[in-house]
């Protein structure tokens, strides 16, 4: 029977269940399972509370594992404790599963824990209706991979705390806790609690946002907006912790978070700003007017994004939910995945989705930018930009290193500054000066403008108000036309782009000046797909001998009826690569098979035409998501989302090596290749 214990894990008790250990230690795992017994082969163990054997099944698991924290970590004594706790509802009488009593009233319900429930919705709601019942001002649910703790302020509200108290804490010590730059990192939920943005703000969806009378893509814009400033104006300190980091670890990534949370344990933060985007337990009317106040000062230093007399619409007790919810999530990652996978979901909510023209996953964007090597003095452009990932991570390229929230180098600006992005869509072109200002110090070449229709580009900026917003940018793109004063064609070194590839172009004043909008009789069609025309918009772009990456659907690679735009592309440019992409990439907003393209404008030094040459082909087979879009992460051998050296979670994909986490993928196999066949830009 010995025997048969060893094969019992805690991890093969919750197979096939909704629940996981991400949020506890390796340590309080092995405890727990040290101590299970086996009874005609099934696991029990001796409950915490009830001094009896218990059977453990995957919400006991999570019960005793959880509990054990409270005790030896929070420091409540068991007699506060219990398990199973009748909570009445008029006639009906339901348990609550752990029940903290209150110190000076021992029959006062003061903490209820839900783990019964493993969906995050499900749970919320059980947990308001026992507080709510009972009166508790605090409840906590948890499935193990995810935890949450609320302050519940009256039955309609309850607002996220960043933890609950210990044992001998109130409250109010807890709200009004000075909060720096280290503790955002030490208590930030994209790691504590195992959860996105994107969750956070669908969370908040739910309970306000649906309700509260706004635009929930504005007003959601408008918070991250502040706290991403906010989270700038602690540069200074953020450079201090980067050099003790880098020190006390000594080249240990910050993938090893239970090191990296140690080594800030150390640091005396007692002269470090305290956050200001924060609910600190004042009035909910002054917490709007310091988050107004915050939003005025960011619209000042990044200029262009908010109209200057832009406002907070939430209600002050809207708003004190939002930001409570918003507070504990470190958004400056320095690769911005936090960021981009919320504004998919707001965007496509809104407006993106309709266009047929979504978010790049930032996998399929390293691929393209690693394949094409942009190099320090080319000029890159994405003409349908999106939240502007190709550009964005073009510039991780050209500098060689993430986000850092550091000044950057005059060298890195001129860099930056060589990288431009057109979209038609003003609400992610919002979005993308946003990250590009941050990315740029305060400067950018994010334009809108109307990628296909440049004809009209002249009567655009004629307009003072857009003159005001984009005119540096603009100015930079005129530099860049082959012919002064003409719109049609430009001397761009590189393009990556994801166009639209959904609805037709029917205006015949915009088609007629397309080749690709004429039949084989030399007649205008009375339609064009979007993405054909944008095939022709692209190659404009670029001068002779420049590369190209185009994200499109996989039919125009292999319809009889596209066979025109083929001869049209092999025409003007040697074809490099075509990458066929998984059928989950851009889920769940499309299934749509797609592929990219690679090509090298012909040019008789850099890429001399001819008739007959090798192409690289490869499909995806791992895409990184799961078949409802959503995304798969690499895992430890602990179960857990493995982190690279910025401590950043590892998309599951075959494209690249992900800076060599991964096997090599489709990525190195084409530079090999592109080395062999002596390409210019891999010689």
């Amino acid at each position: 029977m010995g025997n048969s214990k060893d094969k019992i894990t805690l991890l093969s008790i919750l197979k096939d269940s909704q629940y996981n250990l991400s949020i506890f230690s390796s340590e309080e795992i092995t405890v727990l399972e040290e101590a299970i017994l086996l009874k005609k082969d099934k696991p029990y163990i001796k409950c915490l509370i009830r001094e009896k054997d218990i059977q453990l099944k995957p919400e006991e698991i999570v019960r005793q594992l959880y509990t054990s924290k409270l005790i030896n970590d929070y420091g409540y004594p068991k007699h506060r404790i219990k398990f199973e706790h009748a909570v009445a509802f008029g006639r009906q009488t339901k348990s609550a599963d752990i029940v903290i009593f209150d110190k000076d009233r021992p029959t006062v319900e003061y903490i209820i824990v839900e783990v019964k429930k493993p969906k995050l919705k499900d749970g919320k709601e059980q947990l308001k209706s026992y507080c709510n019942a009972t009166g508790a001002p605090i409840g906590i649910w948890t499935n193990g991979a995810q935890i949450s703790h609320y302050n519940r302020k009256d039955p309609n509200y309850f607002e996220d705390i960043t933890d609950v108290p210990n044992a001998d804490q109130s409250l109010e010590d807890i709200l009004k806790e000075r909060f720096t730059w280290r503790d955002l990192i030490i208590k930030d939920k994209i790691h504590n609690e195992g959860k996105s943005l994107k969750s956070i703000i669908t969370e908040m969806e739910d309970e306000v946002l649906a309700n509260a009378g706004v635009d929930v893509f504005e007003d959601v814009f408008k918070l991250i907006f502040t706290k991403l400033y906010d989270e700038t104006k602690s540069r200074d300190d953020k450079v201090y912790i980067d050099r003790v980091i880098k020190h006390k670890l000594k080249g240990a990534n910050l993938g090893d978070f239970k090191r990296l949370k140690d080594v800030l344990e150390t640091i005396d933060d007692s002269d470090f700003r305290a956050l200001e985007f924060r609910n600190t337990g004042q009035s909910e009317g002054e917490l709007k007017k310091k988050i107004q106040r915050l939003f005025d000062e960011s619209k000042r230093k990044w200029s262009g994004v908010f109209p200057k007399e832009s406002k907070i619409d939430l209600s002050p007790s809207h708003l004190s939910i939002c930001v409570s919810s918003l507070q504990d999530v470190k958004l400056f990652n320095s690769n911005l995945q936090v960021i981009d996978e919320a504004f998919e979901y707001l965007v496509s909510k809104s407006s993106k989705g309709e266009k047929g023209q979504y978010f790049t996953p930032r996998h399929v964007i390293d691929m393209c930018v690693k394949m094409l090597n942009p190099k320090k003095g080319e000029y890159m452009i994405d003409t349908a930009s999106g939240s502007c990932g190709f550009t964005v991570h073009t510039i991780f390229w050209l500098t060689g290193h993430l986000f850092e929230n550091n000044e950057i180098t005059p060298e890195e600006k001129e860099d930056v500054l060589r990288v431009f992005g057109i979209d038609f869509d003003e609400k992610v072109v919002r979005v993308a000066r946003t990250l590009n200002l941050i990315a740029g110090d305060g400067e950018t070449n994010v334009l809108h403008l109307n990628t296909l229709d440049y004809e009209r580009w002249d009567e655009t900026i004629k307009n003072r108000a857009w003159l005001s917003t984009y005119g540096n940018g603009y100015e930079r793109l005129e530099e860049l036309k082959k012919t002064k004063n003409e719109n049609k064609e430009f001397c761009f070194d590189i393009l990556m782009a994801n166009p639209p590839f959904a609805g037709d172009i029917k205006e015949s004043r915009i088609i007629h000046k397309y080749e690709l909008g004429y039949n084989s009789k030399n007649k205008p069609k009375s339609k064009v797909g979007r993405d054909i025309l944008f095939i022709e918009r692209n190659l404009d772009f670029i001068k002779p001998g420049g590369r190209l990456a185009i994200v499109l659907p996989q039919g125009r690679f292999n319809n009889t009826s596209d066979k025109d735009i083929r001869d049209y592309i092999a025409q003007k440019a040697r074809i490099l690569a075509i990458v066929g992409l998984h059928n989950n990439t851009f889920k769940p907003h499309t299934g749509t098979k797609t592929s990219v393209l690679f090509l090298q404008k012909w040019d008789d030094k850099l890429c001399p035409k001819k008739e007959d040459y090798p192409v690289f082909f490869a499909v995806s087979q791992k895409g990184g998501k799961d078949n409802s879009g959503e995304y798969i992460y690499v895992k430890n051998g602990e179960g857990k989302p493995k982190l690279d050296k910025y401590g950043h979670m590892i998309v599951d994909h075959d494209l690249h090596n992900h800076n060599g986490e991964l096997e090599d993928g489709i990525a190195e196999g084409f530079i090999e290749w592109a080395k062999h066949e002596k390409l210019s830009f891999w010689k």
